[in-house]
């Protein structure tokens, strides 16, 4: 029996829970799919010392393994300042807390799925 396909909801919500399971920061799924065509949501997470924030981009991948998943790139391995995990249809973002706050996608794209939840309610 073929197993069933992940969709990116649920891919989303997987990773955000392996980026909990190495005590990410505030893990969050933003949804942004009426906002740009080049991923449907964004897992977003911190990590406190580069060693963590690839130790949870390492636990994401782990995860997404066990579904026969792979991310198509993985950036900003080397640094861990911020790394993204490309998964396609989610993208991954791990951050230092300096990087999570600058750039601040929380606040760029999370609107978008309030006035979602508020158009559906």
């Amino acid at each position: 029996m073929k197993a069933a396909r992940t969709t990116p909801l649920q891919l989303a919500k997987l990773l955000r829970g392996a980026a909990a399971d190495k005590k990410a920061w505030k893990p969050v799924v933003i949804d942004v799919r009426d906002k740009t065509t080049i991923a449907d949501y964004f897992v977003v997470c911190e990590g406190e010392t580069d060693r963590q924030v690839k130790a949870i981009a390492d636990g994401m991948v782990d995860a997404a393994k066990e579904k026969d998943l792979k991310p198509l790139a993985v950036d900003g391995y080397e640094d861990a300042t911020w790394i993204l995990l490309d998964f396609d249809s989610v993208l991954a973002h791990v951050f230092l807390p300096g990087e999570r706050s600058y750039y601040d996608l929380e606040s760029l794209w999370a609107p978008v799925a309030k006035r979602r939840k508020e158009a559906a309610g």
